[in-house]
């Protein structure tokens, strides 16, 4: 072979060799890109398409499961097929719910612990909070919504828009006409409330709304690509919300109802069940239905005065009894494991962000503070939901109705009399009859001492040995270090997802007073005071010796109480707990621990309203979700009720005065969580608002320069002179027509 062949040889062999290499380097590359790729749409393929159907004002007697009366073939027929759930808490108005669902935090975490966000009103969710939206974006979702808002939109940064939605189409206000979609805060405060994403959407008029978002909701369907891109769909429809309209073809089959107002909303539910059956068949028809997860729920319970029906629950919207608070819900997915069955787990609405983020494959770890739990095992496998307890709310600022303490009634209605400061004077009106005067005279105690009352072997009457206590009230902001809650363990988890406190011996400092006025937010109503000596050496003896015997084992739950988190204090430090009260309770406030339900304040109207009752309520619907007055007043004042919700779920029977210990525990519950309150956010109106100086319509009116928030400083209360303002406009005919309004109101209610 010649040199020259010999060197070209040489340099094809090289040249070859490398494209070899080069290609045999080239295929881990390749195998790579397909592996993150397939990575990826293995990701794509487990994460589900999420459908959240909200409904307003359901109640619990308002679907056919429950209610047969009612014909609603399309729910009754997913939740039988899926997984019922009987034991999930809401808030009982619109925006404390919404807002729940969408951050995952208790309302009194966001600001939103007093009434609903009203059109006029600078205020919406908190700018710094993350959202569900957001969260489910980030991994990788489109994210739409569909009908009412009603978070606020003083400026384009409260915006569902602004808040991680892809896409907006609804109103963005509480309550909006079906067919006009006129909006109203008040008289002759009126404007045009529909909106796509964020403009005004003009010119529809005269289409019914449920059957506008439902086609909405089909059209979205039916564009996006479920194979490309997973979908989180969030249709909160505004039926069934005053007012009541409805078609006339779905008033026909309830034409047997004689109460008109229950025949409209009866009507209405069943277009929602239309709703629910078209996009169902939706998800069907274009690919969504075998990798998807549809739940379905109601923001607040019934009102009963508009022709919804919570029975046999006690209560109604806007109140903190079961009818107000317990929702409506179930899950339908495919992906369920164990499904057609009923859950009794207990679930809040703060649970469906970090449960769907979860399941979307998100990152929960950055959302910080949530009071939810990841409860989709409890859902889809019938696990142990990790929820323990519910924080319904602490509202510092809704004005208390009653004029006893808990302490007064427990001894009144064990026959004692109530003595001392624990009895506050009621204004303007006598003192009772079987209240003696001395205890309205601030006498020194006389060295003799009174004769105890005799004592039964029961370790339940062991409450009226529990001398009086003078509250006082500290600014919320302020933390408490030397307190510490004894009711839970260490280990058991809390409702922010982290181990609750440790159980610390409580100690006794004594602390200056404090105004009782509220001055601002900052000063939320949380008591504590120094236990007063035993009048007697007698009393001491006896009180130190019947405690001695009673261990705590007795007060464990029998066949009428419930079953709290577990217990590892001994007798001397509940001892000392019995002296100390945490909590004033005259604000209003209701917490859920295990089987026990607590009630402070004025939990609100608190009738079993029958399904056909008397509608005609006086007053518009703005009326019936501010917080105003009760126009019935109990028989008699109490401000503290305890329910075993398990055995009593209609709460007939309040346990208060036979089980202090369990008081005393929940109150110690949310004293621990008004520490971790911020401030209430509760602006007044700003005249800006009005749709008049906006072509009609509502919309944002403050610029994002303008600093709204820090304007008021947290709550707004009016001044003084104000009030006086006020109090010379009353004229005698008005107080004439609130007079006979009263009555009006009270002859229908003993009526009903």
């Amino acid at each position: 072979m010649q040199p020259g062949s010999a060197a070209v040889l040489t340099v094809l062999s090289v040249f070859f060799g490398l494209g070899c290499l080069s290609a045999h380097r080239s295929k881990p590359d390749q195998n790579d890109r397909n592996a993150q790729s397939g990575e990826a749409g293995e990701k794509k393929k487990n994460q589900p398409h999420i459908v959240f159907i909200l409904i307003d004002d359901q109640g619990f007697n308002d679907i056919g499961y429950h209610n047969p009366t009612l014909n609603t073939p399309t729910l009754d027929k997913l939740a039988a097929e899926g997984v019922k759930l009987e034991n999930y808490y809401v808030q009982p108005i619109c925006t404390p719910s919404r807002s729940q669902l969408l951050t995952g935090r208790y309302q009194i975490h966001t600001g939103l612990q007093h009434s609903i966000i009203r059109p006029s009103q600078p205020s919406c969710l908190p700018s710094h909070m993350d959202t569900l939206p957001e969260r489910l974006r980030e991994a990788g979702y489109a994210t739409h919504m569909i009908g009412k808002w009603h978070l606020g939109f003083y400026r384009k940064a409260c915006l569902p828009t602004r808040k991680g939605f892809d896409s907006f189409f609804g109103s963005l206000t509480g309550s909006v006409d079906y067919y006009s979609y006129g909006s109203c805060d008040g008289p002759g405060l009126c404007g045009y409330d529909l909106h796509e994403n964020e403009g005004v959407a003009w010119g529809q008029e005269g289409k019914y709304s449920t059957t506008l978002f439902t086609q909405r909701a089909r059209k979205i369907l039916e564009s996006h690509d479920p194979t490309e891109r997973p979908l989180f769909l969030l249709l909160s429809l505004q039926a069934v919300h005053t007012p009541l309209q409805t078609p006339k073809s779905y008033i026909y089959p309830y034409r047997d109802m004689v109460n008109v107002a229950r025949r409209k909303f009866a009507a209405m539910v069943s277009t929602v069940d239309e709703a629910v059956r078209n996009v169902t068949y939706a998800l069907r028809k274009y690919g969504y239905y075998r990798n998807s997860v549809i739940i379905y729920s109601t923001d607040n319970g019934a009102q009963p005065f508009t022709g919804g029906s919570n029975w046999p629950l006690r209560g109604r919207k806007g109140t903190y009894w079961e009818g107000g608070v317990r929702g409506v819900a179930f899950v339908h997915s495919p992906l369920l494991r164990r499904r057609r069955r009923v859950s009794t787990a207990l679930l809040h609405i703060t649970d469906w962000f970090p449960t769907l983020v979860g399941l979307a494959g998100g990152n929960i770890s950055r959302s910080h503070g949530l009071d939810g739990f990841d409860v989709w095992p409890a859902i889809s496998e019938g696990k142990d939901s990790p929820r323990q307890e519910i924080l319904h709310n602490i509202d510092p600022l809704h004005k208390p109705a009653q004029t006893m303490s808990w302490e007064a009634n427990r001894q009144r209605a064990s026959g004692n009399k109530p003595e001392g400061p624990a009895f506050k004077k009621p204004k303007k009106k006598k003192a009772p009859r079987l209240q003696p005067k001395s205890a309205f005279k601030k006498s020194k105690p006389k060295p003799k001492s009174k004769p105890l009352p005799k004592l039964k072997v029961n370790p339940l009457q062991k409450s009226k040995l529990k001398p009086k206590l003078k509250t006082r009230n500290f600014p919320q902001n302020q933390k408490l270090t030397h307190y510490k809650p004894f009711l839970m363990s260490s280990g058991a988890p809390s409702a922010s997802g982290t181990s609750r406190p440790k159980s610390l011996k409580p100690q006794v400092q004594p602390r200056a007073k404090s105004k009782s006025r509220r001055t601002t937010s900052q000063k939320q109503n949380l008591s504590r005071s120094r236990p007063p000596q035993p009048k007697s050496k007698r009393q001491l003896k006896l009180l130190l010796k019947s405690k001695s015997r009673q261990t705590f084992s007795k007060y464990q739950n029998t066949s009428q109480s419930g079953t709290l988190l577990p217990r590892t204090h001994h007798t001397p430090q509940f001892r000392l707990q019995l002296f100390q009260p945490v909590w004033d309770t005259s604000v209003q406030a209701a917490i859920r621990v295990g089987d026990w339900k607590l009630l402070t304040g004025d939990p609100g109207h608190g009738d079993w309203v029958p399904q056909q009752v008397l509608s005609t309520f006086p007053g518009s619907w703005w009326n019936l979700e501010r917080s105003i007055a009760s126009f019935h007043k109990p028989s008699t004042h109490r401000n503290v009720w305890l329910f075993n919700i398990t055995a009593d779920p209609c709460e007939r029977r309040d346990l208060s005065d036979q089980r202090p210990d369990v008081v005393q525990q929940l109150l110690a519950r949310l004293a621990y969580y008004n520490q971790t309150a911020v401030p209430v956010y509760f602006p007044p109106d700003d005249p800006r608002a009005n749709p008049n100086q906006h072509d009609g319509a509502w919309v944002p009116w403050v610029d994002e320069e303008e600093d709204e928030e820090g304007k008021y400083q947290g709550v707004y209360k009016k001044g003084r002179n104000s009030r006086k303002k006020k109090k010379k406009k009353k004229c005698r005919v008005c107080k004439l027509q609130t007079f006979f309004l009263k009555l009006n109101t009270r002859m229908m209610s003993n009526r009903i």
